[in-house]
């Protein structure tokens, strides 16, 4: 029988207007909750009861099975080391389970996940609602002293409970509640204490350790010295940010040089973006951190170092020298100063686990130095008992505080990723760092997805136009198994053109809210990697049932418009298709077709006229201002059996690859116009900001070498400027010209638009259009779902839900698809980066290239057959710098030759393999010839890449990676 008891819980609670309120929390306590045990004989037994009767997890702290209770530190401090499959039979109260909440959403979710997983055995305890664990909290009493009290009631309750046949062991990092604790005659250890009795040193290692455990100047005999300024208390700091003295800003670390970093300024009319420069204005704050800064004074803005330089990979120690604070002094003409400012606080920490390596140390060091694998991190002081088996290895670390005493974060050591150089754990590095979902599929998921074999039923015919008999092919890159969109272009009686535009609808398999949406919304896009492919939808879907293959029927979303000759659009319907595409075709199939006269099938003549109109849309986008970047994409040849790089390809853009292009971009506008006349407040579109004219002062200072002038107020003057910015005898010139546009460009966004009252704010700037989705490619973005599902609730083809009309429902889920597509842009990237290595591991080559940009250290050289673009450290064979910077001019003078920015230059391509733990690509200039400084070519009787390209006999396959706007 239940046995409800009724307590009343009040407090006293302070407004942000200084109001006082009384809150009173009503609770109903039972007597009924189970304790989740198999060992009680008391609770039922059912699905939810998942901790062991008997355990095997005895040591010598407690020689026993026993269930473990931790607190809220433990779970907030040190939910790394309880990832370890170690520990089992772990009671995670209520109380600990909301308070973890309330202040880390992202350990709850961990906690979460583990809870979530059977075989690790954690159990939920409901104490605040249990009439045995219930406590009120006590006058005087904080409510953490509360909350530490009902943790111990928890402990005496399953001792009663279980009649002592199991111990329960508190784990406690606070030492008061501990000693409470054994005053109560209950068991209760440090995790620490607790860990070591299993002789693990990867356990010790990832135990987050508190500010005075790191003693490494005590240890070298030094002096400890004070290196930063002291933070601002929070109240101080959001006094400053409301009466203006303050400014609040993402902090965003340079890549090139750690001394310096730029904060990108909210809410500011004065200032979008500052600059900081200097160890002590830099003041321990870590890349993506939300900082507060102060201004400083116009005569002590800095001028930022045209440098490329790296905290050196020897320092053992907290010393920084005299230059990391006040800049590098390096001779030449220097730019003016830039806006500066210090930061004084941090506002929110955005650390998250790094990958990289152990620098090595001092011979018996207890501390070492943790090198991070994006350039832009820190190095990280930890504490290792397994340096020596780890100097080969990735390994993966977490910061937990970054005292003013140290001149790096302290963090500890999280696990081992495997050995360095291996390409597997290479990629996994690569997934790590940049945060992609790559796991298996749920059960759950799984359970989502159609039953085979898949039939279309009656009822689907009924709901859907038949386009079956329609001339309907899809054109791909070569291996292509997502096939997201397909054509049509045919002749009507009255002259005019019907075009359509068809997309898989995979809306009809993926159900509003169930665990397979659920799932696709988190990972947001799929990720392509040179090697392999990271789906958002399970294989069936992506590959199979959603996919447009060639000879197969499938259902779709449909745009067909009814075009004059001239590419005028005349009506445009949306609708759920049946389709059936008479091929699959690639970009160089389709361009064969289209070109041989010879042949005048159905295929042919539509592909005919699909060109006819997308040249005209097209010249209608350029005409309008739409741009033409450039990127320096390539493709692999890879090995079928070891994935291995055996040849780079230039992309090559043929006339299909903008014929689809403009259709695409078509159907995309016509559906983002028709979702924001139908739900004007809760449409989900794509912005591109207009760059700030600023961003194009490195466009026009190169331009300018040239004798060219840029003009960039208008879209429509930068695609001018960039068109007749052409140099006959130098072809590569525009193209150069087109990537540092492209590097120029605001990032393209998704929005609601409910959350923006202007449509200026709507616009795309690169495509020169007002308005714009992506409603494209549903098998690999999530934005398209959402997209196809405001679309058919419009046009009454499906049911609508609440979250599809909640707007900051709506905007949560864009902000994190905003998200999920950068960071699979910066894996694709690095994916790149990790094959072309690969690929010149065991080569030795001259290159021609051209130079990129005229740095005062260093030279940026890009090779365009590889789409790789390297630095050219000005250094002797000493190591000594060589050259003399003009900045104005953007040239560097060696030795009596002058180098101009986009010069042609032969340089010599190998892999730096001395450093083992810091591998790269490094080049040395062949011409033009420099006496001391140039190198002699390698002779002509040596293996060239190009007779290694021509002796490729293995079977290779292409991947290529779908662009997106």
């Amino acid at each position: 029988m239940i046995e409800d008891t009724r307590r009343l819980n009040s407090f006293l609670r302070k407004t942000r207007r200084g109001h006082v309120l009384k809150i009173t929390h009503e609770l109903y306590l039972r007597t009924d909750i189970p304790c989740g045990s198999h060992a009680c004989q008391q609770c039922s037994i059912d699905q939810t009861t998942v901790l062991d009767k008997q355990m095997n997890n005895g040591n010598n702290l407690v020689p026993t099975g026993h269930y473990l209770l931790v607190d809220t530190n433990i779970i907030l401090q040190q939910v790394d080391l309880l990832e370890d499959p170690l520990f089992t039979n772990v009671i995670v109260p209520q109380v600990v389970l909301d308070e973890v909440r309330h202040k880390s959403l992202a350990i709850y979710k961990r906690i979460r996940s583990i809870i979530g997983v059977p075989e690790r055995k954690f159990f939920v305890f409901i104490n605040e609602f249990n009439k045995n664990t219930f406590v009120l909290r006590q006058s005087g009493e904080t409510p953490n002293d509360r909350n530490d009290r009902a943790i111990r009631k928890i402990a005496q309750f399953y001792n009663e409970h279980l009649k002592q046949q199991i111990a329960i062991v508190l784990l406690s990092d606070d030492a008061a509640n501990r000693d409470h604790a054994r005053n109560d005659g209950l068991l209760a250890f440090s995790l620490k204490d607790y860990v070591v009795t299993f002789n693990r040193p990867e356990l010790l290692d990832r135990l987050v350790l508190k500010e005075e455990s790191f003693d490494l100047e005590k240890d070298l005999g030094k002096r400890k010295e004070i290196i930063f300024p002291e933070h601002l208390p929070l109240s101080e700091v959001q006094r400053g940010i409301k009466s203006g003295k303050y400014l609040q800003g993402t902090f965003q670390a340079s890549r090139e040089n750690y001394l310096e970093a730029n904060v990108f300024v909210q809410d500011s009319e004065k200032y979008n973006q500052l600059f900081v420069q200097g160890y002590r204005n830099l003041n321990r704050a870590v890349h993506d951190d939300i900082v507060a800064v102060e201004v400083l004074s116009e005569q002590e803005w800095a001028i930022p170092f045209s440098l490329v330089i790296d905290d050196k990979d020897d320092d053992q120690g907290d010393l920084v020298i005299e230059q990391e604070e006040t800049g590098l002094v390096v001779p030449g003409v220097s730019s003016k100063k830039t806006a500066s400012c210090r930061i004084v606080a941090i506002i929110k920490r955005n650390w998250r686990q790094y990958c990289g390596i152990l620098q090595e140390s001092l011979p018996g060091a207890k501390f070492h130095l943790f090198l991070p694998h994006e350039r832009r991190i820190p190095k990280i002081r930890i504490e290792s008992r397994q340096a020596e088996e780890l100097k080969n290895s990735r390994v993966m670390v977490q910061i937990d505080h970054w005292p003013r005493l140290s001149r790096y974060p302290h963090g500890h050591f999280i696990k081992a990723l495997g050995k360095l150089g291996d390409k597997e754990t290479e990629n996994e590095v690569i997934l790590a760092e940049n945060d992609i979902l790559h796991h298996e599929f749920p059960e759950a998921v799984l359970d989502c997805l159609p039953k085979l074999p898949w039939i279309i039923t009656e009822e689907d015919l009924a709901s859907r136009v038949d386009l079956r008999e329609y001339c309907i092919v899809s054109i791909d890159p070569p291996g292509c198994t997502d096939i997201d969109d397909a054509l049509h272009c045919r002749l009507l009686e009255n002259g005019n053109y019907e075009c359509g535009v068809h997309i898989a609808d995979v809306t009809h398999f993926v159900r509003p809210n169930t665990a397979i949406d659920l799932e696709a919304r988190e990972r947001g896009t799929t990720v392509y990697l040179t090697d392999r492919r990271i789906d958002m939808l399970p294989v069936l879907l992506s590959g199979n049932l959603c996919s447009l293959r060639g000879g197969e029927e499938r259902f779709a979303f449909s745009v067909r418009w009814e075009m004059t000759a001239d590419a005028k659009i005349v009506n445009t319907i949306f609708h759920k298709s049946i389709i059936k595409s008479r091929s699959a075709m690639t970009y160089e199939q389709a361009q064969t077709i289209k070109d041989d006269s010879g042949m005048n099938d159905e295929i042919a003549q539509s592909l005919r006229r699909l060109h006819s109109i997308a040249a005209q849309l097209r010249q209608k986008r350029m005409d309008k201002g739409a741009l033409v970047l450039e990127s320096s994409e390539v493709r692999f040849q890879l090995d079928t059996e070891t994935h291995d790089p055996l040849s780079v390809i230039n992309k090559e853009l043929r006339e299909t690859n903008w014929l689809v292009e403009e259709f695409m971009l078509l159907a995309n506008i016509s559906v983002a116009e028709k979702i924001y006349e139908l739900f004007p407040d809760c449409a989900c579109l794509r912005k591109h900001p207009a760059p700030p004219i600023s961003n194009f002062d490195p466009l026009v200072k190169a331009a300018e070498t040239k004798n060219f002038q840029i003009r960039a107020n208008t879209g429509k003057e930068l695609a001018d400027s960039l068109d007749h910015a052409v140099l006959p005898a130098h072809p590569y010139f525009n193209t150069m010209l087109r990537m540092l546009a492209t590097r120029c460009m605001m990032q393209a966004v998704y929005f609601c638009s409910g959350f923006e009252s202007d449509l200026k704010n709507f616009e795309h700037y690169g495509l020169a259009t007002p308005i714009y989705t992506h409603f494209t490619s549903p098998i690999r973005r999530y934005s398209d779902v959402l997209v196809h599902r405001l679309l058919a609730a419009g046009i009454q083809a499906d049911a609508t839900f609440p979250d599809l009309l909640n707007k900051r429902v709506l905007q949560q889920i864009c902000n994190n698809l905003n998200y999920r597509h950068r960071m699979a842009q910066y894996a694709a990237r690095a994916s790149v980066d990790l094959h072309t290595q690969l690929f010149f591991k065991n080569m030795h080559t001259d290159e021609d290239g051209y130079v990129f940009a005229v740095r005062k250290n260093a030279l940026q050289i890009l090779l365009p057959r590889y789409g790789l673009e390297t630095t050219l450290f000005l250094r002797d064979k000493d190591g000594k710098s060589v050259g003399d910077f003009h900045e104005e001019e953007s040239t560097q003078t060696i030795n009596n030759t002058v180098i101009h920015m986009f010069d042609p230059v032969t340089v010599q391509i190998s892999v730096d393999s001395n450093n083992i733990q810091r591998q790269r690509i490094q080049i040395h200039l062949v011409k033009p010839i420099i006496d001391g400084f140039s190198v002699s070519p390698i002779p002509k009787s040596k293996t060239t890449i190009d007779e290694v390209d021509n002796t490729i006999t293995a079977p290779v396959k292409r991947l290529k990676v779908k662009s997106s706007k």
